[in-house]
């Protein structure tokens, strides 16, 4: 295995600790899927529903820009990085 192998692989172990930690804890706002809701413009409501804020014009860009950035994501593995 290569240097890059090797460190893609210690990237992902480090990731599923981080996670794995804030998973298991139980505390609000934690995982990534909580940051990414925050930063997105959702708000945990009552029993942790999620519920969608009038988004403003920076959270309906952040929005569009993750949108984009994982269609292109999708569509760069799936062609072989041709696009």
């Amino acid at each position: 295995m290569s240097l890059w192998t090797w460190a893609w692989v210690g990237w992902g172990v480090y990731f599923a600790i981080v996670e794995g930690m804030a998973l298991f804890n139980s505390r609000p706002g934690d995982t990534l899927s909580e940051h990414a809701w925050a930063w997105l413009g959702y708000a945990a409501t009552g029993q942790g529903a999620q519920q969608l804020r009038k988004p403003s014009g920076w959270t309906r860009l952040r929005r569009f820009l993750l949108l984009a950035g994982l269609a292109w994501l999708v569509v760069h593995f799936l062609t072989g990085g041709i696009f």
